[in-house]
């Protein structure tokens, strides 16, 4: 009986260091990226991202995206609730992570045609039609085109615009910012600088949710 209650007792002491240990793991993990955000604070956003609401909002989403994600296309309808559901709020900012084979190209293609005025329009378009021209772990750039269309866009224009030098080097810059910020996944979110203290939804909105009672700015 007494060997018995030992094992037990030990059991849930071994659980609760277990528990402990992975709190602290998380907490310090956390910690050293919000370290790191603050030391490459410059890495964060550039001048060139693209960017989405009110700019003095007191609650600014820095998204790290690749157009051929799975995980980016299923969290954007997410992200845009967020948005819609706090007007002037809150704004978001693009920044390219473009992992998957060819997913540089998509880059280019959605930065041609921002410069026509249809970035968001473009953006929502190819996620929504992703699973038709990402396949293989690899984005396709012949299969991109017939789902741009309809939008207005110039689209010889468009395959122009993506040969500048001057989208080369935006795409270069945010992969080096990419490695300097230690992003390995996407999408992965900054919230005022603060780095998700775990991947879901449901922590996003909770982060958000707490820069804005911050911020007084709650609903």
């Amino acid at each position: 009986m007494k060997q018995r209650t030992l094992f037990i007792g030990t059991a849930v002491l071994l659980a609760i260091a277990f528990a402990l240990g992975i709190t602290l793991y998380k907490s310090q993990k956390n910690e050293q990226a919000a370290q790191q955000v603050t030391q490459n604070k410059e890495a964060l956003v550039r001048f060139h991202s693209p960017t989405l609401g009110n700019a003095n909002a007191p609650v600014h989403i820095v998204e790290f995206l690749d157009p051929a994600c799975e995980s980016c296309r299923a969290f954007y309808p997410f992200v845009k609730e967020i948005i819609t559901s706090n007007p002037e709020k809150i704004r978001l900012t693009i920044r390219y992570a473009p992992f998957h084979t060819g997913a540089d190209e998509v880059v280019k293609v959605l930065e041609a045609t921002r410069k026509q005025g249809k970035y968001w329009e473009s953006l929502e378009a190819l996620l929504v039609a992703q699973p038709q021209w990402a396949l293989g772990h690899a984005a396709h750039l012949d299969r991109v085109w017939p789902f741009l269309e309809g939008l207005g866009l110039d689209i010889p224009r468009l395959k122009e615009d993506m040969k500048s030098p001057e989208l080369a080097k935006l795409v270069q810059q945010d992969l080096e910012d990419v490695k300097a910020l230690n992003v390995r996944g996407t999408p992965e979110f900054f919230v005022n600088g603060r780095p998700l203290p775990e991947f879901g939804p449901d922590h996003l909105k909770k982060l958000v949710d707490d820069e804005l009672a911050k911020a007084g700015a709650g609903k």
